[in-house]
């Protein structure tokens, strides 16, 4: 390989990393000041069936009994901590892309009223599902 090809091609990787970067700490890093202290946010999916809503979570590794959520004014709060496993916190790190330590995230809800939070883990995401409370 010519030496400008290769300074094109370390360029072009160069972009291409720093691009990455951007993008995971768009996704996870957007720090929440408001909701307690500094704090990353998972991403999340909202569904909306007839007789529930199910809110999903990109939490793997997280225990739902340690995760607190909570509904005021029609906005989901849910908070908790993601913390390194006990066995590799001596391990030496090579690469590290899933955020740790502690999450907030706000999540505007449908106009309904809710019957109680229930949470479980479902693939490796934080499922939290909202019982509808029948307008009847």
């Amino acid at each position: 390989m010519a030496k400008s090809e290769f300074t094109r091609w370390m360029w072009f990787e160069a972009v291409d990393r720093l691009s990455r970067a951007h993008r995971l700490h768009q996704q996870f890093f957007t720090l929440s000041q408001h909701m307690g202290g500094p704090s990353w946010q998972p991403p999340v999916d909202v569904f909306e069936t007839e007789t529930e809503v199910l809110i999903l979570f990109a939490l793997p590794g997280v225990d739902p009994d340690s995760v607190d959520a909570a509904i005021d004014n029609g906005v989901l709060f849910v908070t908790g901590k993601r913390v390194l496993p006990e066995e590799l916190r001596t391990a030496l790190i090579h690469q590290l892309e899933l955020p740790h330590g502690r999450f907030a995230r706000r999540v505007a809800l449908p106009p309904c009223r809710f019957d109680g939070v229930r949470r479980q883990t479902v693939n490796g995401c934080l499922l939290i599902t909202l019982e509808k409370i029948s307008s009847e």
